[in-house]
């Protein structure tokens, strides 16, 4: 019998933990819809201060809790939580830690101010959940990441992670969407990513002092092999981009399960085979 197709799904939002909206909508319904079709799957979101975990029924994973993530010379405890959608038996894995995550907001405060350590959380959220898969002793066949938090994450995977039999041979997918962020990183974003098997010379996308939401997007593209635009309207340089990269481009499509059931096969053969 053939194994399942593995997909690790590692996303910003997710309803019902987070309102309805386009993205938390998708990462919703299309873990539900592969795993209907016989793949097995992993879910990962960070755990913002406004989930309400009582209600939710998160509780903390001790087994896969406890270590620590050195970012910018500063240990930050990793804590992993978990929840259950019992509507669609699956499990939801939530990064969390006291510094970067007991606020409110998503990227900004009540006022639209954008957090000054955007650039650390979405640094601490990609090794989070690569730490965490690793402990769990599970090798994901296709990485899906939805959302600018995520696109570190295609980074480490190709570059520091490259060689780890977790990961060494997995396919990268990046759903690219409208909601980005409309300031910049800090300087010495660059200096913070960095990481064994992590180079200045990987992140020429964002070499510069100032880095945007399209900067950030390029260096996820960069390590990705396939790309789609999972909004009608992306932002433009970043759709040029992912169009001339030699990546799989995948434009929007309102039908987007069978849209991502052609591009999970397009990088993996023999996915949907079954379906």
């Amino acid at each position: 019998m053939k194994d399942p197709v593995k997909i690790l799904f590692i996303t910003q939002e997710i309803t019902p933990y987070l309102p309805e909206n386009e993205l938390a909508t998708i990462c919703r319904e299309l873990p539900q819809y592969v795993q209907e079709q016989g793949c097995e799957i992993r879910i990962f979101m960070p755990c913002y201060g406004h989930i309400n975990e009582r209600r939710n029924q998160l509780h903390e994973v001790q087994r896969l809790s406890g270590m620590n993530l050195i970012i910018d010379d500063c240990d930050h405890p990793l804590i992993i939580k978990v929840a259950s959608i019992q509507s669609a038996r699956m499990q939801v894995y939530f990064i969390d830690n006291d510094d970067y995550f007991r606020r409110r907001g998503i990227a900004a405060d009540d006022q639209n101010n954008e957090y000054e350590d955007n650039d650390d959380r979405a640094v601490f959220y990609a090794r989070g959940v690569l730490e965490t898969i690793k402990k769990l002793r599970w090798t994901p066949d296709i990485i899906h990441c939805h959302g600018w938090m995520t696109a570190l994450a295609p980074l480490y995977i190709k570059k520091a992670y490259n060689e780890d039999p977790f990961f060494s041979k997995s396919k990268i997918v990046y759903s690219v969407y409208a909601d980005g962020f409309n300031g910049s990183f800090r300087d010495g974003f660059t200096n913070r990513v960095i990481t064994e098997g992590v180079s200045v010379e990987d992140m020429k996308a964002v070499d510069k002092k100032e880095v945007s939401f399209v900067d950030l997007s390029k260096l996820a593209i960069d390590f990705s092999d396939a790309v789609v635009a999972a909004s009608p309207q992306i932002n433009p340089e970043v759709e040029a981009y992912a169009r001339q990269k030699d990546v799989v481009y995948a434009p929007y499509s309102e039908d987007y399960k069978a849209n991502y059931t052609k591009l999970y096969a397009s990088v993996f053969p023999g996915f949907g085979e079954d379906i």
